[in-house]
């Protein structure tokens, strides 16, 4: 039984909603901008389940492992989103390999790197016990035939050498986009980016991703993100080919009068 449920924030809104859902009252621990920095001690210690992913989406921010480390505690289940884990290069800050905190439940994702979200692949590390709680309660046939074989694919050496090639050439790629961001007037680049997207904080937010889709550029709105308002917008690390043109338009768009 779960009493006090807490959703460290901003984060994907999911764990909340299920949460929610299932008759919880879920409270909140808001990382403050522009850093989004998490301090452990930020969560009361009376919850008995904490949800934090790392890196964090939107923000892109990487938390330390050992920051998130310190939550783990006797009765309470930690869960760490690492979906986006991959994206890193050598995955230094992912708990995934540890056996010696108690409640860790880590979650990851096949559908990030390998463009997979259709398939709705991951997988879960947890101990024994926490696993088969987990299994008692899990829908019949959760997965297909093609999920499960790209699953098998993407866990191949092959696969995860690969994986670090591309994390790489995402560094690159992230490196030059946020150059050319923080060249822009008006614009806050949130934390120190890591994963595959950017988080932006520009004045008129709103108005400017409206103006920017009809340069033909989609940005995630950040105001459906707690913590986050209207002026935040989170930007996919793309091609340097997209990126130049996207930052020209952004430019663009910044200067119209009614987008500050």
């Amino acid at each position: 039984r779960i009493d006090h449920p807490v959703v460290v924030h901003p984060q994907f809104t999911e764990p909340e909603a299920a949460l929610a859902a299932a008759g919880h009252r879920v409270e909140r621990a808001l990382l403050a901008p522009p850093d989004f920095r998490f301090d452990p001690s930020g969560v009361r210690t009376s919850a008995d389940l904490v949800v934090i992913g790392n890196p964090t989406n939107p923000t892109s921010v990487v938390h330390p492992a050992g920051s998130i480390a310190a939550l783990a505690q006797p009765g309470r289940l930690l869960v760490v989103d690492e979906a986006f884990a991959d994206t890193v290069p050598g995955e230094p800050q992912s708990l995934a390999g540890r056996r010696d905190l108690p409640g860790l439940v880590v979650l990851r994702s096949f559908t990030k790197t390998w463009g997979l979200a259709g398939l709705r692949i991951g997988y879960l590390l947890a101990p024994a016990d926490i696993v088969e709680r987990l299994r008692s309660v899990q829908p019949l046939w959760p997965v297909s035939t093609p999920a499960l074989a790209a699953a098998v694919a993407c866990a191949g050496p092959q696969a995860v050498a690969a994986e670090g090639e591309i994390a790489h050439d995402l560094g690159t790629r992230r490196e030059h986009l946020v150059a050319g961001l923080r060249k822009l007037p008006g614009v806050t680049v949130a934390g120190t980016p890591a994963s595959s997207f950017v988080l932006i904080r520009v004045p008129g937010g709103a108005a400017v991703r409206t103006r920017l889709r009809t340069h033909g550029y989609a940005v995630r709105r950040g105001d459906t993100f707690p913590g986050l308002g209207p002026d935040w917008l989170r930007i996919a690390v793309r091609e340097t080919a997209i990126s130049d043109p996207f930052l020209a338009a952004l430019e663009v768009c910044l200067a119209e009068p009614d987008a500050r």
